[in-house]
């Protein structure tokens, strides 16, 4: 009788990545950007994808100093033409997709009772609508194939209610996209695709650094580190084990999903 766990590929090699053409959106920067340089690193050709081109240039041009197949596209994820034609470039490009990576989001601090509502449509917009139309279109490509891997950045604000700042727009966005990654992972796991999320606690990028800086953030940043037991903000590479980990063959049994990763913030 064989033995599976003798006759399973070495650990380590299920978490690599050779072969796998992946997307990032939101890469131009911060967690995406970590993202796209994980990816990469283990392995997969990476279309960085971005509203900036000239962010994801940026980005994909480090990506090919080390000598990664790197692509860089210009996209707003809110726009289903949009969203169809990068699924269509990248396939063109390297003649599959098995790795996506929904990842572009906004931010928004404000006192519901004033919140006007075309911010609170932008944010659901860019934050939830964008997930949907993204995992669609890469569900497209996936499904007919047989295997795929859908990883969504989601937050530990889709759990809680964050304090002292007021972001319900951004907390409803991030639980919607919580709950659309289990539902997507229930409708598709027979189809061979994984559905899975990321919940990041408060880290530290460049947007976060510049909201910090105003009067309001520094009044902040005591309070999410108070209640922070790791005491201390993540950095962006303490996310990249596991978006390496979902995109791999090592978590082909997991889906639906949602990885914490909070310095310990949900535990209370």
């Amino acid at each position: 009788m064989t033995d599976p766990v003798l006759e399973a590929r070495p650990i380590l090699e299920r978490f690599r990545l050779n072969g796998r053409v992946s997307l990032v959106t939101g890469a131009g920067q911060g967690i995406g950007r970590a993202f796209a340089h994980a990816l990469g690193e283990a392995g997969a050709a990476v279309a960085v994808v971005d509203l900036r081109l000239d962010l994801a240039e940026e980005v994909a041009h480090e990506l090919t100093t080390k000598g990664i197949s790197a692509l860089a596209l210009e996209t707003d994820v809110t726009q289903p033409i949009q969203v169809q034609k990068m699924v269509q470039q990248i396939v063109e490009h390297w003649g599959a997709l098995t790795i996506a990576v929904n990842n572009a989001g906004i931010g928004l601090w404000a006192d519901s009772e004033s919140l006007a509502y075309a911010d609170w449509l932008r944010v659901l917009d860019v934050d939830l609508n964008s997930v949907f139309l993204c995992a669609q279109a890469a569900a497209g490509v996936m499904i007919p194939a047989g295997y795929g891997k859908i990883i969504s950045t989601a937050s530990m604000s889709g759990r809680i209610a964050n304090t002292p700042q007021n972001q319900s727009a951004y907390n409803t966005a991030k639980a919607g996209v919580i709950h659309l990654t289990r539902s997507l992972a229930a409708e598709w796991a027979k189809q061979g695709v994984r559905v899975n999320s990321i919940s990041p606690g408060y880290t530290r990028t460049k947007l976060v650094d510049d909201l910090l800086a105003t009067p309001i953030g520094q009044t902040m940043l005591p309070t999410w580190m108070e209640m922070t037991p790791m005491g201390r903000m993540a950095e962006v590479t303490d996310l990249q084990g596991a978006v390496v980990y979902l995109a791999s063959a090592a978590s082909d049994y997991m889906t639906g999903h949602d990885m914490v990763i909070d310095g310990g913030y949900c535990i209370w």
